[in-house]
């Protein structure tokens, strides 16, 4: 798991630099939280993907299946 960028962090979230900067010093706990949901939001993102991808899968045996 990556930490976002502060760039994403500032479009995401709507604050500036200056703004996670002080999150990151004086609500350490909030910029913690913030950072473990994007870790969460990542995780969440490839467990989608790899069940696409199981899908596809599924699909093309079924057609293959029914062709016999």
């Amino acid at each position: 798991m990556t930490i976002p960028s502060l760039r994403k962090l500032e479009i995401d979230l709507e604050v500036n630099k200056t703004t996670l900067h002080n999150w990151k010093k004086n609500r350490p706990k909030l910029y913690e939280f913030i950072i473990e949901s994007y870790k969460d939001r990542e995780l969440l993102k490839k467990h989608l993907n790899l069940l696409l991808e199981q899908k596809e899968l599924i699909e093309k045996e079924i057609e293959l299946v029914s062709k016999k």
